[in-house]
This record gives C-alpha cells, sequence and structure tokens, in this order.
C-alpha cells in the first residue's frame, strides 16, 4: 500500500509565494511521473504540472511562468514552488504519481488560500 502525503497550503497574500511538498511512503517501488492538480470552489480538478523521473517538465498555460515543478527521487518527493500568487490559484492542491508497473495514487490534498 502506498500513501502520498502533501505539505506547505496555507494563507498566502496576493503576489506572495508558497511551496508545496508531496511525500510517497509505503511499500513502493520506482515511481514514474508525478503531478500536482488543483480543485478550485465550484469547480472542476485541472491538471497543473507535471515531472517525470528524469525531471522533464510540463506546466498548464495559467501557471506557466509562475511555479516550477521539481522532484527529489531519493526521498520520493516532488515540490510545487508557487511564485506570484493570484487569488485565481485559491484551491485545494493534490499529488498524484504514477509507479512503474501501473499503480497511481492520490494524496488527500493541501489547502491554498491567495487573499488579501
Amino acid at each position: 500500500q502506498v500513501q502520498l502525503v502533501e505539505s506547505g497550503g496555507g494563507l498566502v497574500q496576493p503576489g506572495g509565494s508558497l511551496r508545496l511538498s508531496c511525500a510517497a511512503s509505503g511499500s513502493i517501488g520506482t515511481i514514474d511521473n508525478m503531478r500536482w492538480y488543483r480543485q478550485a470552489p465550484g469547480k472542476e480538478r485541472e491538471w497543473v504540472a507535471t515531472i517525470t523521473r528524469v525531471a522533464a517538465t510540463g506546466y498548464a498555460g495559467s501557471v506557466k511562468g509562475r511555479f516550477t515543478i521539481s522532484r527529489d527521487n531519493t526521498r520520493n518527493t516532488v515540490y510545487l514552488q508557487m511564485n506570484s500568487l493570484k487569488a485565481e490559484d485559491t484551491a485545494v492542491y493534490y499529488c498524484n504519481a504514477d509507479w512503474f508497473g501501473g499503480l497511481n495514487a492520490w494524496g488527500k490534498g493541501t489547502l491554498v488560500t491567495v487573499s488579501s
């Protein structure tokens, strides 16, 4: 059984920064792609960013240039550095990961609120 646990959410003013972390634990093998999604109040969950095991990255247009995804394979952890935050970035942020062999798992989310 595997578990993904997000941390780092909170309240931040517009223009501020936050760094989210997501750590994988349990009887895990090798993690392939890791992703961040978010779900704003009243909206569907949307993809934010992906990082492959060899650190190739991709971003949604709404966050490109402001957010940076990275990972530490030795710690089975993915990060999301969020800069120049806007009110529309307010959401619950979820971590998602694929393992070689086909397993996929989600974290329970961490709330990010951007407000003055």
